[in-house]
This record gives C-alpha cells, structure tokens and sequence, in this order.
C-alpha cells in the first residue's frame, strides 16, 4: 500500500511526495535490497541517476517487486559528459537499458551544465513527445538558470531537484519555483546526517516523540516539497516513511527555518556559470 499522497505537476503528471534516493548505494544486490524494502514499505518514487552507476539495480528491484509498472515513479538524470542533443538521446536510451523499462517517469538534467544545456532540453522535449519520460525537469538550478530556462525553452521544467533542508534553507529559490509553478524536489533533506544531531532538532523530535530525521522530512514536507532520503538500511527507510501522520506548527516551522547556515553537504551550483 502506498504511503506517500502525490502531488500533481504542471504537466498533471502525479509524483509521489516521499521517495527513495539511492545515491552512493552500491549497484546490485546492495541496491536491490534497499529499493525492494522501500517499495515492501509503500514507497511508490525511486531516485537514481546515470552518474549513480545504479539503475540496474534500480530497475531490477521495481521489475521484480510485482508492483505494476505505473504505480512506481522512477526518476533518473543526464549527466554532464551526455550533454547536447543526439548525446542526450542516446543517453537516455541507455538509462532506459540498463533500467529495463520502456521509460521513466522523470528525466532531469542533472547539473546545469554551460554552453549545451538547452540542446539537451530539447531532446528531452523530444523524448518526451516520444514517450521516453513522462515528465522532464532539472537538477541543481539556481534562479539565474532557471530564467534563462524559462527565456528559451518551449516546456517548462516539471521539477527542480536541489538540495533543501533547515540548514540549507533556499527561501528564494522555492519561492521563485512556485511562482513559476515548478515543484520543489529536496534531496539530502536529513543533510547526509551531519546535523542530525543538532539539539534543537533533537529537542524538538523528543517533544513530538518522532525522531530528528523524521522531524526534518516533515519540515520539508510542509514547505511542499517532495523529499527523497537516501538509506539503505531496512529500519531507516522504515521510519522515513512514517512522517504522514503529524505536523509541525508554524512556531515550530519558524524555529526550524532560522537554522539556516548555507550548509551544502554536497555540490554548491550557487556560482555554475
């Protein structure tokens, strides 16, 4: 049974607002096994990428999980050295192989890689018309590249995908998404685990009686993101899915978002040209 509601994007695609993130999940039974667990515990959204080297596993799990294929949104992303039109074509099919699914429900571009992101985009619209993907959408865009998008593209972006979490709180940028009528996918929203010990989290995830990872999530959640955590262990992915069932208050949410520090546990595409 699935435990995520979904969230319609502005091509009336529906993504589920919870999902797995696979980054840095060793490709075969390591991801196999998380991905399996995940759709056992009613995650219906799969996260992974081209730079991962992990969709075959990826694709194995959902195949054997006898979910039908339509009820599981898989998402993958080009990478930067499959930038350009044909490139980008290609690269899509052999995600596709390697997937072993006759399409994804989300495509991104991965980074927003200079001089050549636009061709890109236009053989995603391609691919879309073609049914490769449902929806496509990008990864790592700053306004800046966002408005250039928007300046030049026939389609809009479905999703953008950039890492969001109280400490790395992009207010403008999200604000800016939803003006646009872009949906905001936070990854690393539990900050690869580097504050989860950080006692106002901790305080208020023993007042609520939840966990500081879950308390994170929920904070994503209610800003309108959709959240993907990256775990592999069957406990962890358990207990990220349990964060439909309570709220945070806005006095909570206000002590949350003061937390900002610019906390990039990651790539920083604040300056990609």
């Amino acid at each position: 049974m699935e435990v995520s509601p979904r969230l319609r994007l502005n091509d009336g695609v529906e993504i589920p607002r919870l999902g797995l993130g696979v980054y840095q999940i060793p490709e075969g039974k390591a991801t196999e096994q998380a991905v399996g667990y995940a759709l056992e515990c009613g995650y219906r959204l799969i996260d992974t990428a081209s730079l991962y080297g992990n969709e075959g596993g990826v694709g194995k799990a959902v195949r054997q999980s006898k979910i039908p294929r339509e009820e599981v949104f898989v998402t993958t992303k080009l990478w930067n050295t499959d930038h350009g039109y044909e490139a980008t074509l290609a690269a899509c099919e052999k995600s596709l192989r390697r997937l072993g699914l006759p399409y994804v429900d989300l495509y991104l571009i991965h980074w927003p890689f200079p001089g050549l992101r636009m061709d890109s985009w236009r053989a995603m619209e391609r691919l879309q018309k073609e049914g490769k993907c449902r929806s496509i959408g990008v990864s790592n865009y700053m306004v800046s590249h966002l408005e250039e998008h928007f300046a030049e593209a026939t389609v809009p972006p479905s999703v953008n995908q950039v890492e969001f979490s109280p400490f790395l709180y992009q207010k403008d940028l999200l604000a800016y998404c939803q003006k646009r009528k872009v949906s905001f996918e936070a990854y690393s929203p539990l900050t690869k685990g580097h504050r989860l010990g950080d006692p106002t989290i901790q305080s208020m995830a023993r007042q609520l009686g939840r966990t500081p990872a879950q308390i994170l999530l929920r904070w994503g959640l209610q800003h309108g993101c959709i959240v993907i955590p990256k775990s592999s262990r069957k406990e962890r992915i358990r207990e990220n899915s349990l964060v439909f069932d309570f709220s945070l208050t806005d006095a909570q949410m206000t002590v949350l978002n003061s937390l900002d520090r610019g906390l990039h546990t990651g790539w920083d595409p604040t300056g990609a040209p």
